[in-house]
């Protein structure tokens, strides 16, 4: 059984189109999308077609925080707002109602997989990491920071009741596994957004044989000077994104970054 998974395309159409090519090379059993999809400015409508054909084609899909941002009042900062207003002149209406409808997780393989964006009870929340402020931006976004470990007890009390052999997550755009008591948990590389300093895409591939469990954190090369190209022509946005993509930091990130 092979499983591949995708997570925080950002609406990056470019890097999404490298991932795929390599994805579908490798002939996953079942392909899983963790949320964050369209939430970007390097073509989002191409890059959320392409999930949506990925959905019909019988992708699992959870919803991350941006789709979360799609709700009623679901933008809080004034960057946010602004974002939101841009992306609904990119994206039909009815391509994010579905995507703010989706569950918040999903299980596969008689249950023996469990899928979310962040944590199992919510998309802003991680499970391998917790990001610790170092203050709020200065347009209201999350501002700079880094990432620290969880306490081990506490993973292991929110795991313990699921009862799955596999939990994988996104959100942190960060990949990284462990093994808590019998469930392997996975937090699956971004597509799109890197904060390591490494630009290219990420996907996470997933194997079980003979009833075990291993991960491969997949990187990708993509052309980043037509994804920033795209974004500086056709969004007022393009600023944030030519540090974003080609510096691979989370220091650049900006777009859409608060709620």
């Amino acid at each position: 059984m092979r499983v591949a998974v995708i997570s925080d395309v950002h609406g990056n159409a470019f890097a999404l189109d490298a991932v795929l090519e390599q994805l579908r090379r490798a002939s996953p059993d079942l392909i899983l999308n963790l949320g964050d999809q369209v939430e970007g400015v390097a073509d989002p409508a191409r890059a959320g077609a392409m999930q949506a054909e990925l959905a019909s084609a019988g992708a699992l899909e959870v919803r991350g925080n941006n789709e979360e941002k799609l709700w009623p009042d679901g933008r809080r900062s004034a960057l946010s707002r602004s974002f939101g207003e841009w992306l609904s002149g990119q994206v039909a209406a009815p391509a994010l109602a579905r995507l703010a409808a989706l569950p918040l997780t999903a299980r596969a393989l008689d249950g023996e997989l469990l899928a979310c964006h962040g944590t199992p009870d919510s998309a802003w929340h991680s499970l391998l990491w917790e990001w610790q402020h170092e203050g709020e931006g200065p347009h209201g976004q999350s501002g700079r920071g880094f990432y620290r470990s969880r306490d081990p007890r506490q993973v292991r009390a929110q795991l313990e009741p699921l009862g799955a052999g596999v939990v994988i997550c996104g959100h942190t755009h960060r990949p990284g596994a462990t093994r808590v008591g019998d469930t392997l948990l996975v937090n699956a590389g971004a597509v799109s957004d890197q904060v390591d300093g490494d630009p290219r895409a990420r996907w996470t591939l997933l194997e079980r044989r003979a009833g075990a469990w291993s991960v491969e954190f997949c990187a990708v090369p993509y052309d980043i000077d037509a994804a920033v190209r795209w974004a500086e022509t056709r969004s007022p946005f393009g600023a944030f994104v030519g540090g974003m993509l080609r510096n691979a930091t989370f220091d650049g990130r900006g777009v859409g970054e608060g709620r």
